[in-house]
């Protein structure tokens, strides 16, 4: 079962990139491409075209939103390649929306209305406005990253974690999602953790996800110890102090990228060991030695949890197609391989659809029907069988990993068997 925790993990660590950067406004660089291919040749059979609509120029930074972007982008190359879906290539249209409500609405007007999409892959947007407008159109999006509450509230939007919400209108049920505790009884069960430290800072968003970690923590019987800093003159060293003398056994933490990396040299700095520093999804990347190069102790403490296969385990056959695809870029990460699987995912509803037509209808219908899907075991199963009432309970599965400097990224057991009956707490989008 897919776990919204994955969700608001995606929209927390957003909030909290936002949190260093400055405020402003600007108009998005809409950008709508073809993905470099030429057009088809006369007498060739008519492109599949899909959009992905991605934050590429935000506030964020130009790096934080593209990953899946990349890997959608890599599949697709690689299955045109190979002669396409039929003998038909697929044509990808990208849209940046710049990050801004604006510029999302006109990237969902232009590939729907002007560009024809059959569908929209791997979206990755900062505020996804124009979702009610891809719902009303009944156009699948497929494998999108759920920043906001947009995949718990329409439906024909189907996020890469999947969603067992109403989806009538309203986010989740009557306004609110649920998430369960299966990361944190991870810990408590596999490692032995008992004392858990969340760091936040005193800003809105930072101490409110805070709280939500909190939560998870104390259901599970964990000694939480809280920690806040100024935001804009934070004592690391201060935190870090204190962590060793608490022994704290986890870290989790709800601050920026920039934050972690100076917690984790002050923790360095003054001793404080812990079984784990966890971060989420968004992290899971290759520039781990370049972010934390300041830290060697605390970096080798970093765990990575998710609810896709690692992408560094080439054990696995769909792992290495992925690398092997994207040999030749300058970074991996976990949102490229979630990007991957996404245009999987869309391929696999066309294949589907073929004989009859690859048109909008049939492939949200084929998606809309794939619940346990985990493209080619990508993904921990996806469900999007609707629940009239929240979950109380259920049974959760989630893709564990720590970085080690002569490894990277080392799975941490079989995603399909870390596994637990963990309670759902609400939480408001």
């Amino acid at each position: 079962m897919r776990r919204r925790c994955r969700a608001v993990e995606a929209a927390a660590a957003v909030l909290l990139t936002l949190l260093g950067t400055a405020c402003g406004s600007r108009l998005p660089e809409s950008d709508f491409e073809r993905d470099g291919h030429t057009a088809a040749p006369p007498g060739a059979a008519a492109p599949v075209r899909v959009g992905i609509i991605t934050s590429a120029t935000s506030p964020v930074g130009g790096d934080a939103f593209t990953g899946p972007r990349d890997g959608a982008r890599a599949y697709f190359e690689r299955l045109n390649a190979r002669g396409g879906i039929d003998g038909r290539r697929v044509e990808v249209r990208l849209c940046d929306d710049g990050g801004s409500g604006v510029g999302n609405n006109e990237c969902v007007r232009k590939l729907i209305d002007e560009d024809r999409v059959v569908a929209l892959v791997a979206t990755t947007a900062l505020d996804y406005a124009g979702a009610a407008r891809v719902s009303h159109a009944r156009v699948p999006d497929i494998g999108g990253q759920p920043i906001g509450a947009a995949y718990d509230t329409y439906p024909h939007l189907y996020g890469i974690y999947g969603s067992q919400s109403p989806r009538d209108g309203t986010p989740g049920w009557d306004g609110k999602l649920y998430g369960g505790t299966e990361v944190y009884r991870y810990f408590k069960r596999a490692h032995g953790a008992r004392t858990a430290a969340v760091v936040s800072y005193n800003q809105a968003a930072s101490a409110a996800y805070a709280r939500l970690v909190e939560r998870g923590l104390k259901a599970e019987g964990y000694k939480v110890v809280s920690e806040q800093v100024d935001f804009a003159l934070p004592n690391f060293r201060a935190v870090a102090a204190d962590l060793k003398q608490q022994g704290a056994d986890l870290v989790f933490d709800a601050i920026d990228t920039h934050g972690n990396a100076r917690l984790c040299q002050a923790m360095d700095d003054v001793g404080a060991e812990v079984i784990a520093k966890v971060t989420n999804v968004q992290n899971w990347t290759s520039t781990v030695p370049d972010d934390y190069r300041d830290a060697p102790r605390c970096r080798n403490a970093l765990w990575a949890t998710g609810a896709s296969r690692n992408y560094e385990d080439t054990r696995h056959a769909a792992v290495r197609e992925f690398r092997d695809a994207t040999e030749g870029l300058p970074a991996h990460s976990q949102w490229q391989l979630e990007g991957w699987a996404a245009a999987k995912w869309f391929t696999d509803a066309a294949r589907a659809c073929a004989d009859s037509g690859i048109t909008r209808a049939c492939v949200d219908d084929f998606v809309r029907r794939s619940d346990g899907y985990t493209a080619g075991g990508l993904l921990l199963p996806v469900m999007f069988e609707p629940l009239s009432e929240p979950p109380k309970t259920r049974r959760n599965c989630l893709s564990v990993a720590r970085w080690q400097d002569d490894r990277g990224w080392v799975t941490q057991g079989e995603m399909t068997r870390n596994c637990f009956d963990v309670p759902h707490l609400a939480y408001e989008p």
